[in-house]
């Protein structure tokens, strides 16, 4: 019972706070300064224009979210396995990783509408998109891991005539699980993002869509209150999905690396 109140008190009471804070500031500057709504609605409005449009919000959060999702997911397996690849030669890294920078350095908003004509309008460009811009930071983390490798730890393999799968096996990924980890939560964030700009491109259709499309539509027609809404919404969404892999990866590293959390125990 401490430890959850101290949980609520030190974790979730600081930053709902400063939400708190957040919107009554914004409701002081639309109130002191007469903003017009159609420029900056106040919090009532964006929590009414939410309530009107709870189910299409609440619809296209799930579709953003599971675009977001399938990015991630393939830029974890794909980016892992380049880690990989890269780990096995240092020509082979130097000379394709560059080619990886290109993907962290291209303007996604520049692309986005060539990728959405390659793999065509709706859930697969909108995929793809979030895929290529949450990429690179598993890339850079896997190698990063799979190559940072003490050299006393590696001698200690040559001496027991340890393979090259061993090494890999035994030292090379559980050395980088903390370095995938950090990896997998710059790249979510990402994902969603890459979501939301992949919808503004590729959009859904008139049945379903996602918030990049009802950010996009619902500015178009000055609601911004709405875009205010779906704004919020996606927020939310990159939130929530950054906590739960950032639970996970404290779970895997608590029971699998080093690095991880460890609970106390004190002796009686």
């Amino acid at each position: 019972m401490i430890r959850a109140r101290n949980w609520v008190l030190g974790t979730m009471l600081p930053p709902a706070v400063f939400f708190a804070l957040v919107v009554l500031l914004w409701q002081l500057a639309t109130s002191v300064w007469k903003l017009p709504t159609y420029l900056v609605p106040t919090p009532l409005e964006v929590f009414e224009a939410g309530q009107e449009h709870f189910a299409d919000l609440l619809a296209a959060t799930r579709l953003t979210g599971a675009g977001a999702l399938a990015g991630f997911a393939l830029a974890l397996v794909f980016g892992t396995a380049t880690g990989l690849l890269f780990a096995q030669s240092r020509i082979i890294e130097r000379s394709l990783y560059p080619y990886a920078i290109f993907l962290q350095t291209v303007p996604i908003v520049a692309i986005a509408p060539v990728i959405v004509m390659w793999f065509g309008h709706g859930f697969s460009g909108v995929v793809a998109v979030s895929f290529i811009l949450s990429l690179f930071p598993i890339i850079t983390n896997a190698t990063a891991g799979l190559t940072t490798i003490d050299a006393n730890l590696l001698e200690l393999f040559e001496v027991y005539d340890a393979g090259a799968l061993a090494v890999l096996w035994k030292l090379r990924l559980p050395n980088a699980v903390g370095y995938l980890v950090t990896g997998a939560k710059i790249s979510c964030g990402l994902s969603v993002i890459g979501a939301i700009v992949g919808e503004i491109s590729a959009g859904f259709g008139s049945q379903s869509f996602g918030l990049g499309y009802v950010i996009t539509a619902a500015t178009g027609k000055l609601d911004t209150a709405y875009a205010f809404a779906a704004i919020l919404c996606s927020t939310l969404l990159s939130l929530a999905i950054f906590t739960a892999v950032t639970l996970l990866g404290n779970w895997i590293l608590a029971r699998w690396h080093v690095s991880g959390p460890r609970r106390a125990t004190v002796k009686p």
